[in-house]
């Protein structure tokens, strides 16, 4: 393929020139720790009496590689609130939010275009900001601020080829060959402490992710990657040579790997990693960098001022921790947090709307939610599960739910009810009229015949039914933070004992759920997924051996279905082929019913309305934040602090 330039975007003249119209003159302080100031956001304990606090919540998986997660805000107790008890909750969380501002203005606070402050509210802290080594959703959020890629999707969200991919790091890119591709990083692009970046950079950043010990989620995406190596005589060239052409070799290029310093972090031993202190004050390349990270409550980034790719408009960043959900919608409706990514069901949705400070932000779903069978026995994957390793029980259980019900009970038309472990964004479905794919119809009565046959009959009038001594009893798992979740747990409860099987719920923190379920220890798990924009590793990471002890939780295996994947991924037909071969393979595994796919949400988010040029990319919702901006005559008094521990390096 012939080499191609890719056009940079240019810095405007202020960030060219380093200048800062909020700084002022005194340069003296450049770098160096300031007297420390209040944050401006309230910590979890003012506002306790509107929810619980937990200083270790826990984050809804995601597919791993991608780290993403739906985080769910259920209609659960916030949902009933009486709207003048909101407000008594509200006003005193709001002057306490005042007083702390008040306490934080001081002469010279910022005024003009690159000012402003955007409170995320997030329903966990991340465990670790070290991309390699987390799953979290959470964490990717705020990682994808402080680490580049060398390309990254463009707003099509086109996975197939190269040439909708825009340029992070890699100024250009040329193929040598077939299976040879070769990166020039950016002259321009620099570490926040001061190196450049560089190929040693690219090339240490694939052997990590790709080194058993680091144990990367992506690890398994990158596979398809023989090698990648600096180019002789050039520190900014990085070759990738590949083991096979395929159609989406670009993608797996770029998209799972944010580029790491290796003069930092290649003294520290790899299997040491998920520990390091680098993960708790990371140092990156992107348009933010860390300042603090309060354990239990918040972590603060401030913008790079003189970022390669722009200066961000907003200066700093805080993700503030809520873990209960009730709380965190609270706190976005009385204005004391701007973001939410995803508000949950039609209720939220109308509660955020009803808030006049408040905008939402619909946009197409990249997470599906499913309730999955362990095959292997709760807690010893030697032994098959006395109930879900029979491929006709998992069967008569997945014809014995109403999906549609169940839908509209908790999402109404904010979700539909997929065909399969399919988000709504992935192309190879085209939403409620699209018969290409089919799931398990709903019929209670075939549920209830194919049990019989396989002899589970209620023999002793109970109500339940038994074989050979053993009740069709289970326990669902399901995580406390998520009140989408144990509302669907409860629906699914009564359903299935209309068809004669006893279903207990095991409600846990979300670590714990997470600690559970990748170790086998359970019956069946309500789990959802946020996924790539493209099935390829997704669905390799959940529902193959490549999965067993992480994303595959309950340990599902399937040859001919492996053997379908591996066509499609390898299909280089085009992208109707491409769409054929994933379809052959989602309907072997529909067929097996490893689960019970239950919704594929349409997301809604809310941001203040100070707030412009908004835009959510629905595989990483705040990845294009530093493209935000908070106009001089919206900002409120939030907006004008500075950073309250470092000053921002000029």
């Amino acid at each position: 393929m012939a080499s191609r330039e890719v056009r940079r975007q240019r810095l405007s003249r202020s960030a060219a020139r380093g200048g800062d119209p909020a700084r002022g003159a005194d340069h003296r302080h450049r770098g160096r720790v300031r007297c420390p100031y209040h944050h401006a956001e309230l910590s979890a304990r003012a506002v306790a009496g509107a929810g619980s606090r937990s200083d270790g919540g826990g984050a809804t998986p995601m597919a791993p590689g991608r780290v993403r997660s739906l985080h769910d805000v259920g209609r659960s107790g916030l949902d009933h609130l009486d709207p003048r008890r909101l407000i008594r909750l509200a006003v005193p969380v709001s002057a306490a939010l005042t007083l702390a501002l008040a306490g934080c203005e001081r002469p010279g606070t910022c005024r003009g275009e690159y000012c402003g402050t955007l409170i995320f509210v997030a329903f966990s802290q991340p465990d670790i900001l070290l991309p390699p080594v987390t799953q979290q959703a959470v964490a990717r959020d705020i990682h994808d601020q402080i680490f580049l890629k060398l390309a990254d999707l463009g707003p099509a969200m086109n996975t197939l080829g190269d040439r909708e991919f825009e340029p992070q790091l890699a100024e250009r890119w040329e193929w040598q060959d077939s299976l040879t591709l070769v990166f020039h990083v950016s002259p321009r692009a620099r570490w926040q402490d001061g190196p450049a970046v560089t190929a040693r950079d690219v090339a240490f950043t694939f052997d990590a992710y790709t080194d058993s010990s680091v144990d990367a989620p992506a690890r398994e995406a990158l596979r398809a990657i023989r090698s990648v190596t600096p180019v002789a005589g050039d520190s900014l060239a990085a070759i990738f040579r590949f083991r096979r052409r395929y159609a989406e070799m670009f993608f797996d290029a770029v998209y799972h790997m944010r580029i790491l310093p290796a003069h930092l972090l290649a003294g520290v031993p790899r299997d040491q990693w998920v520990r390091a202190p680098f993960g708790r004050a990371p140092v990156g390349d992107g348009p933010y960098r860390f300042v603090a990270w309060k354990p239990g409550e918040s972590v603060e980034l401030v913008a790079e001022s003189t970022f390669f790719l722009g200066r961000p408009h907003i200066r700093r960043l805080i993700w503030r921790f809520t873990p209960d959900p009730q709380t965190a919608l609270t706190q976005l409706v009385a204005g004391e947090a701007d973001a939410l990514e995803f508000l949950g069901p039609a209720a939220n949705v109308e509660r955020a709307r009803g808030a006049p400070q408040l905008a939402v932000y619909p946009y197409r779903g990249t997470a599906y939610g499913y309730l999955g069978f362990n095959l292997t026995a709760n807690g010893d994957p030697a032994r098959p599960h006395p109930i879900f390793g029979d491929r006709d029980v998992r069967r008569a259980l997945s014809l014995a739910v109403d999906r549609e019900r169940l839908k509209e009970s908790v999402f109404h038309d904010l979700a539909l009810v997929p065909p399969g472990p399919v988000p709504q964004a992935w192309p190879l479905w085209q939403g409620k009229g699209d018969t290409a794919l089919r799931a398990l119809p709903y019929d209670t009565a075939q549920a209830a015949a194919l049990l019989a046959r396989r002899g589970w009959r209620d023999s002793d009038g109970d109500g339940i039914r038994d074989r050979g001594g053993v009740k069709l009893a289970f326990h669902i798992l399901v995580p406390t933070t998520s009140a989408v979740r144990r509302q669907y747990a409860r629906l699914l409860q009564e359903q299935f004992r209309t068809i004669g099987a006893q279903v207990e719920l095991d409600e846990v923190e979300n670590a714990v759920m997470q600690q559970r379920a990748t170790a086998g220890k359970f019956d069946a798990v309500l789990a959802t997924w946020a996924t790539d924009p493209t099935p390829t590793s997704n669905l390799a990471d959940t529902w193959t051996r490549t999965g067993f002890g992480k994303a595959n939780y309950g340990r599902y295996s399937n040859p001919a279905f492996e053997r379908a994947l591996a066509r499609a991924t390898a299909a280089t037909g085009g992208p109707a082929a491409t769409l054929a071969a994933w379809r052959d393979a989602l309907r072997l595994l529909d067929d097996d019913a490893p689960g019970v796919w239950l919704f594929a949400p349409m997301s809604v988010a809310a941001v203040h309305r100070r707030v412009a040029d908004v835009r959510i990319r629905p595989d990483s919702w705040w990845a294009l934040v530093r493209t935000w901006r908070i106009p001089p005559n919206q900002q409120i008094a939030r907006d004008r602090i500075t950073t309250n521990s470092v000053e921002e390096r000029r």
